[in-house]
């Protein structure tokens, strides 16, 4: 273990995650030093004050030793398991008074973190819809099979939608906690962050039995954010813990999607009011999603439209002749001439042509429709 390893799991138990001010002294004199600081009682601003009241139950050493015991490792900036896509929250604005890249991640799972490059992240609402959930599992489903790691925080809703939709297909998916990597938060997800320590990973910046707290769910969302390429919202109301997720994902100046509900919906009102303003791209596939966050060229759409139909494929003249053909009763050629407005000997042409195509069918009667101008499914007359 080195000195900068030790000081850095130190100050994660001394301090509280994404504190701007820890960030900044770290990266002013390192984490050696305000944790050399600290420890010594000398440090004389209100950051180390904060601290020193927890220095009493301080040993990191031990804290490793037992993390490395039960399979969990502790990644610090300079190792090569470091994600840097985290790195660029140490330059971005602060929101709600808080953020700083880490001083690093306890992880747990075989999915090593500086791996996740092109990983999307899925949140939303906790109270979230069925609608939601499913739109949630089909999205993480599709990005693991394009091989896009799901990244979430594994709560109530639509996060675990997104975990488990990524599981099902044996695709990478990281849970993101506000608690210690130990802990399973919520306690009904047990199973659901076991599985994902045993194939992915669970990620905390807090260290082991630390319990969960709101303004370390805020610190946890700028993870989320800064470890995927781009943020998709699935489901949140206008004060929605996921809104602030969205504000890091925009604030890092990567791609934010949302998924549009029911206009009726109140889960919905945050992400129809960040696609109307433009924050948002509008997404409901994981086609969409690829594309967004693909590289220019990838994962291109082509614009979606009904198959061509044998009548798409008539001409004009073809189309207006067929019109003047009367629905309930045969008509001679003279009244379906009359009726489109051409030529008796156009209209016969156009008659013949049609017939052929079983748009039309010549009785004793007259002229009557066919089977292929009444629905009835057909083989193609003609042929692209």
């Amino acid at each position: 273990m080195t000195d900068e390893r030790v000081a850095r799991a130190a100050l994660s138990r001394l301090t509280e995650p994404g504190d701007p001010r820890v960030a900044g002294v770290v990266e002013e004199v390192g984490a050696v030093r305000l944790h050399d600081d600290v420890v010594a009682l000398r440090g004389e601003r209100e950051l180390d004050r904060d601290a020193q009241v927890r220095v009493a139950r301080l040993d990191p050493e031990r804290e490793l030793e037992e993390a490395a015991a039960q399979g969990i490792r502790f990644v610090i900036p300079g190792d090569a398991e470091w994600p840097r896509q985290l790195d660029p929250l140490s330059h971005v604005e602060e929101l709600q008074q808080m953020s700083g890249r880490p001083l690093g991640l306890w992880v747990k799972g075989p999915l090593r973190v500086d791996e996740l490059d092109g990983a999307v992240a899925v949140v939303g609402s906790r109270a979230s819809t069925t609608y939601g959930e499913d739109v949630a599992r089909e999205l993480a489903a599709g990005l693991a099979r394009d091989g896009r790691c799901v990244v979430s925080g594994a709560a109530f809703g639509i996060d675990q939608a997104a975990h488990r939709g990524a599981l099902a297909l044996d695709g990478p998916s990281v849970a993101v906690l506000a608690c210690g990597v130990d802990r399973a938060y919520p306690a009904a997800h047990r199973e659901l962050l076991a599985r994902l320590g045993s194939v992915g990973a669970v990620v905390a910046e807090v260290p082991l039995g630390c319990a969960p707290m709101r303004m370390r769910f805020l610190a946890r969302n700028r993870l989320i954010a800064g470890l995927a390429q781009g943020t998709v919202l699935v489901e949140a109301a206008v004060r929605s813990g996921a809104l602030n997720t969205a504000s890091w994902t925009t604030r890092l100046s990567r791609p934010l999607m949302g998924v549009p509900g029911p206009v009726t919906s109140a889960q919905s009102q945050g992400v129809h009011h960040l696609v109307r303003s433009g924050a948002a791209a509008l997404v409901t596939t994981s086609a969409d999603v690829l594309e967004v966050v693909g590289a220019v060229g990838e994962h291109l759409q082509e614009e979606p439209r009904e198959p061509d139909r044998p009548r798409d494929r008539l001409t004009r003249r073809h189309r207006q002749v067929l019109e003047a053909v009367p629905v309930h009763r045969p008509a001679d050629v003279a009244a379906i001439a009359r009726t489109a407005g051409i030529g008796l000997l156009a209209a016969r042409t156009a008659l013949a042509h049609l017939a052929k195509g079983g748009f039309v069918v010549d009785t004793e009667e007259g002229w009557r429709l066919g089977p292929a101008a009444l629905g009835v499914p057909q083989p193609d007359p003609f042929p692209a």
